[in-house]
């Protein structure tokens, strides 16, 4: 952010502008995903965070990053009292229409004669569970999409499991499947093909079955 701040005139003197401009520090401990940090310069996405302590020596922090200009993925390690400077994101509502040779399309859910195309690599693990019509949040720092955000929670049909154990509603015992979106999740053994489940997207786990076949 940047103000402008004029001085008054002084006889013999010329009227001067000058700009302050603040920058938004965050700490490390306060990073999650999808922030984004300003290293020597860069900017970054962050993808993980991972804090360890180390007896006497304190705690240092591992942080998961991908430059946004290049894509490459780096890992770093800071102490736990780091500070960044933190990017400003603007977000995006976009509808998920369909992948094709690696390219994912998407439409502005406010505009929707404006499309936007990730890149497989660009997106990740978040891929995994994008299905047709599915609302998300695109990512765009200085102008440049970068990465999606998908909801927590999403209810997703089961295309491919072993058949259900009849009366076996209790946890524990676990079995694979196939969702819509390709991805493979493990279930408990009650769960059928046609079953409407809920996955948590940030880990991949089953919540629960919201729907019977």
């Amino acid at each position: 952010m940047a103000c402008f701040q004029t001085l008054p005139r002084v006889a013999g003197l010329t009227q001067t502008f000058f700009t302050v401009i603040f920058i938004t520090m965050i700490s490390i401990n306060d990073l999650k995903n999808t922030n984004i940090i300003i290293i020597e310069g860069t900017p970054f996405s962050v993808l993980s965070v991972k804090h360890q302590h180390i007896g006497r020596g304190g705690a240092t922090v591992t942080l998961r990053i991908k430059n946004i200009k290049t894509g490459q993925n780096l890992e770093r390690n800071y102490k736990s009292n780091e500070e960044f400077e933190e990017g400003e994101i603007e977000k995006i509502g976009v509808k998920f229409l369909y992948n094709h040779r690696g390219e994912y399309w998407f439409t502005e859910i406010n505009n929707p004669k404006n499309r936007i195309k990730f890149e497989e690599g660009i997106l990740g693990e978040s891929k995994n569970y994008l299905k047709s019509n599915l609302d998300v949040i695109a990512m765009k720092f200085e102008g440049e999409v970068f990465g999606i955000e998908l909801p927590v929670k999403v209810d997703y049909k089961v295309i491919e499991t072993p058949p259900g154990v009849k009366g076996n509603t209790a946890s524990g015992g676990t079995k694979t499947a196939i969702i819509e979106s390709g991805a493979k999740v493990s279930v408990p053994l009650f769960v059928n093909e046609g079953d409407i489940i809920r996955i948590n997207t940030t880990t991949g786990a089953y919540a629960e079955r919201v729907g019977k076949s």
